[in-house]
């Protein structure tokens, strides 16, 4: 039985390696500071215009800029003036719209 686990564990550790640099990761200030001065990402406030022109009188409820695979994306969570939550996913780079959805 111990011979079988200590066969298994390497593949197992490397599966884990692989998932988790498939997860996105999220940026903190000082990285998305960076980023917006070095004209890599447009400036949050244009971001969120376009977010929120998709639902007049809504309220931002979270947004949080993350990076995968090399691509920036903000996601942004707003509360319609219907009570629904929305989760908004915008290419921090270009502001193009790839995911507009109600949250669970």
């Amino acid at each position: 039985m111990a011979r079988l686990a200590h066969s298994i564990r390497w593949p197992l550790l490397a599966l884990l390696a692989v998932c988790s640099l498939a997860l996105a990761r999220d940026l903190d200030q000082d990285e998305a500071l960076t980023l917006r001065r070095d004209g890599v990402i447009l400036p949050l406030e244009q971001l969120l215009q376009a977010a929120l022109g998709r639902y007049p009188g809504a309220r931002l409820l979270e947004a949080e800029l993350e990076e995968d695979d090399d691509v920036y994306v903000y996601e942004v969570e707003l509360l319609t003036t219907e009570g629904v939550v929305r989760e908004i996913k915008l290419d921090a780079a270009s502001g193009t719209l790839l995911k507009d959805e109600e949250d669970d």
